[in-house]
């Protein structure tokens, strides 16, 4: 049995993360005067779960979530830094990384392929596409950082290079090929203990938009600020978690995931019973309004809350929110106007509540990232409604 363990070295803290431009307001999503471009240099690791549609209608979707969120963990566990731009997209995740890095991430890259494949029997297909190859086709990757919390930033993604370094890996160019049998990533910190979360307002909606054949960038960013306006008249501008976070909760679907995350099979009993341990011991210092030395779960689910990534801008908006009929209504008459204007194309799905997927280093650091998506297809079948009309 072969374990990857690695930590990074060659990509230590590079100043290009800490210079980019932070914004608060994410109606600034839109301005792309908040974005740098990557340096020369970098590159981009991409990957998705192959048939995620058909895993999605037998009802694997949580386990899709979860080889989509691996890759981001691998990666970041490999290199031994938090900070690098990365989009979760559901079926899978991109992450940009300096090119010092590039043989640890192609090992990271290769070792979730394999865990995905023998652990959740999936196919995850990867690719490192270097920055250079992006902008010889006059397109580029430029970021920004969105502060979600103040212990949390998200990658905003523009410039068109992460959707064609997608294309590039589906086609089969730039690819990463599995490594071998029985090895393992470094998934410390994956986890998916929550219950799916209802909706308390009317739908969870998956959206994407993307910009339209009219290639009206203008146009584009005044629709992609009347959405978010438009889910601003919800509840925490749609947020599918209540203020105070979500309540504690046992998913025998998830505690099996995580197993596998945390353990070969041999020892996967033990894992399953200290998550058990964990998530009992949690929900009764909640209920009873305990702490566990310096861990306050009252505070920590407020901090998942005020954490969870439901909203991003990856070469296009993508929402997934909580809303009533009226509000759905009327953001769904702008897209259609968009759309039919040139300006966007959009994939919309619509489910009873969302999923939520963790990547926690530690509970007692406040910095811990939780991946909102939609609980019956989410993101992924939003973008198989935007293949049907525009192929990518």
């Amino acid at each position: 049995m072969c374990y990857l363990m690695l930590m990074e070295t060659a990509a230590e803290s590079d100043p290009f993360v800490a210079s980019l431009p932070v914004f608060a307001k994410f109606e600034s999503v839109a301005d792309l005067d908040n974005y740098r471009p990557l340096p020369d240099g970098w590159a981009l690791a991409t990957a998705d779960i192959v048939g995620s549609t058909k895993a999605i209608e037998a009802g694997r979707y949580k386990t899709v979530n979860m080889a989509g969120a691996s890759v981001i963990s691998a990666l970041l566990n490999a290199l031994g830094r938090q900070d690098l731009p990365f989009v979760f997209g559901g079926d899978g995740a991109l992450v940009a990384f300096p090119g010092s890095a590039l043989e640890i991430t192609r090992n990271a890259l290769a070792a979730v392929q394999r865990w995905v494949a023998d652990e959740l029997d999936l196919t995850l297909r990867a690719a490192i596409v270097p920055i250079k190859d992006i902008r010889a086709q006059g397109l580029d990757v430029r970021v920004a950082r969105f502060r979600a919390s103040d212990a949390v930033f998200y990658a905003m993604f523009a410039g068109g290079g992460g959707s064609w370094a997608e294309a590039e890996m589906k086609a089969g160019r730039y690819r990463i090929d599995p490594a071998p049998a029985g090895t393992r990533p470094n998934l410390t910190g994956l986890s998916c203990r929550w219950n799916p979360i209802d909706a308390r307002h009317g739908e969870i909606v998956s959206i994407i938009a993307i910009p339209g054949a009219s290639r009206d960038l203008r146009g584009f960013q005044f629709l992609v600020s009347d959405i978010i306006a438009l889910a601003g008249g919800q509840e925490r501008d749609g947020h599918p978690l209540p203020v105070n976070g979500p309540a504690y909760s046992f998913s025998p679907a998830g505690l099996d995931i995580e197993a596998r995350a945390m353990a070969p099979a041999g020892w996967r009993w033990l894992s399953k019973l200290w998550i058990l341990f964990q998530l009992t011991l949690t929900a009764v210092t909640d209920r009873y309004g305990w702490t566990i030395g310096s861990f306050d779960p009252k505070i920590y689910k407020r901090d998942v809350a005020s954490n969870s990534d439901f909203r991003k801008f990856d070469d296009g908006l993508k929402m997934t929110i909580d809303v009533d009929a009226d509000v759905l209504q009327k953001i769904e008459n702008r897209l259609k106007q968009a759309e039919e204007a040139g300006i966007c194309n959009y994939g919309l799905h619509r489910q009873k509540s969302a999923l939520m997927t963790c990547l926690v280093a530690s509970p007692l650091q406040r910095d811990h990232v939780h991946f909102i998506d939609g609980a019956a297809g989410g993101y992924a079948m939003a973008a198989a409604g935007l293949k049907a009309k525009v192929p990518v």
